[in-house]
């Protein structure tokens, strides 16, 4: 297995097409130069309006997963419950796939920039939540 491919892949579901795809550029952008991990959009409904679809979800995660786990974050409410529905149905996901609790836009940032650094799913996971805790103010 390359080093690309033991890398955890993320993906960023929003109900706006137009925020997924705009957060995963701002976050490969912020991670750096060098090795980046596999990072996906899957915004909006299957029209390009706003909502969420499970299939894009769906292709999505399997288009960024190399086997070390796939960290998905989503922005409101049915994008979670989406994801949430995908892994409980057991096969529709890949089995390394995860949902993690997390601020967006913070979350895809700590989330990418540690998944590019080799990090395993449980510390992408636990970087993209400890973004909570960045206080503005």
């Amino acid at each position: 297995m390359s080093e690309e491919e033991a890398l955890v892949g993320v993906v960023l579901v929003s109900h706006s097409k137009e925020v997924a795809e705009s957060v995963v550029r701002l976050a490969a952008g912020l991670a750096g130069g060098g090795r980046l991990t596999l990072l996906a959009a899957a915004g909006g409904d299957a029209d390009g309006g706003l909502g969420t679809n499970a299939e894009l979800i769906t292709e999505a995660v399997r288009r960024v997963d190399r086997g070390a786990g796939v960290a998905v974050l989503a922005d409101l409410g049915s994008a979670v419950l989406t994801v949430q529905a995908l892994l409980a149905e057991g096969d529709e996901l890949p089995p390394r796939t995860r949902l993690v609790d997390a601020p967006f836009v913070e979350g895809a940032v700590a989330a990418v920039v540690t998944a590019s650094a080799g990090a395993d799913l449980q510390a992408v996971a636990d970087a993209a939540g400890d973004a909570y805790t960045f206080r503005k103010i």
